[in-house]
């Protein structure tokens, strides 16, 4: 877009932004729509939850528009949303069993996935561009789980500010805060985050399609789960990977405890033998919708969603999901 297209392009939203704080419904549901996915987005970074993302992005919707004559331009009408949105988030997070407003063990029981398909298209919407909404490092799950560990306003400082990449001035302005109180919740944020980051968190590639080698590895990993083949699923795995399934808070650590852990839950056994797949992708992460045929069935029912999380041509992290989350990613229920 040349500088006369960019300023054409502000003052159409200028005029609509006017008509919407005015009154006109029409213009507010189209202004505020275009920013519905990045605010999903930063609601979902906030409270870990898909579900929870959706109905705190009509909470916010609904809170605009009833605070409209409110806006005053001093910020852009983004940065106005985003401020209501993050209090939303705030509000939810109080309403919560005080053992969920951060996770107080080593695992994030409520994690849900965010589906790929609702991250396309967000950094080109609108004058606005923000990469940073959907930059691949901060939508990955061991982020978002790492991050459900901070108190809610530290999370919400850390990801304003480190994810979202707004001044210290700004975010204190969307928070309602000081500067000086917002770059101590920063700091304290930054040092909790590294506890639960995985080591080696600095050194992963920066997301890109997955390479030939990568869908090797899936195919490889779906091969090996039809024959329940432990010795395949061993040498395809880092020493150190790490397996979870929320909600349940079980997880193994290393590659030789996660597939003794399958097979000794009926991996290969006749009740776990007839699997099929869909391929689709989660969180910028490559995933396996599995379907099982039990004895005496006539379809193949949904099963799992498995997240993979690829390091060096090898498997790091499996998040296994129920499959409650199947509809989020459009997948049928039967194979």
């Amino acid at each position: 877009m040349n500088t006369t297209e960019a300023i054409q392009n502000r003052g159409e939203v200028g005029a609509v932004v006017a008509a919407a704080t005015a009154g006109d419904e029409s213009a507010f549901t189209s202004l505020t729509e275009r920013y519905r996915r990045e605010l999903q987005v930063h609601c979902y970074r906030m409270l870990g939850s898909f579900e929870d993302s959706e109905d705190l992005v009509q909470e916010t919707f609904l809170r605009a528009w009833r605070k409209r004559d409110s806006y005053q331009g001093r910020s852009t009408f983004r940065a106005w949303l985003y401020r209501i949105a993050t209090n939303a988030c705030l509000d939810a997070l109080e309403r919560r069993p005080r053992h969920l407003r951060s996770a107080q063990g080593p695992e994030v029981t409520w994690l849900q996935p965010y589906p790929d398909r609702f991250l396309e298209g967000i950094a080109t919407t609108d004058a606005e561009p923000d990469e940073a909404v959907v930059s691949k490092e901060t939508i990955e799950l061991a982020f978002l789980a790492a991050i459900q560990h901070l108190p809610p306003k530290q999370r919400a400082v850390l990801i304003v500010r480190d994810v979202l990449g707004w001044s210290a001035r700004d975010s204190a302005t969307l928070l309602d805060a000081s500067v000086a109180s917002v770059n101590s919740a920063l700091q304290r944020a930054r040092a909790t985050l590294k506890k639960h980051l995985p080591e080696r968190r600095l050194e992963w590639a920066p997301g890109v399609d997955p390479s030939e080698a990568e869908r090797a590895l899936l195919k490889r990993y779906i091969e090996a789960n039809e024959r329940a083949d432990a010795d395949a699923f061993v040498a395809m795995m880092r020493e150190d990977a790490r397996f979870v399934m929320p909600p349940d808070p079980g997880y193994f650590v290393g590659r030789e405890a996660i597939v003794a852990g399958w097979m000794e839950g009926g991996l290969g056994t006749e009740e776990f033998r007839d699997w099929r797949w869909l391929l689709t992708k989660a969180n910028m992460q490559p995933a396996v919708a599995f379907y099982l045929r039990r004895p005496g069935e006539s379809e193949h029912a949904a099963f799992a969603l498995d997240v993979l999380r690829i390091e060096d041509g090898a498997i790091g992290e499996i998040v296994a999901f129920p499959s409650v989350v199947f509809p989020a990613f459009e997948l049928p229920s039967k194979l």
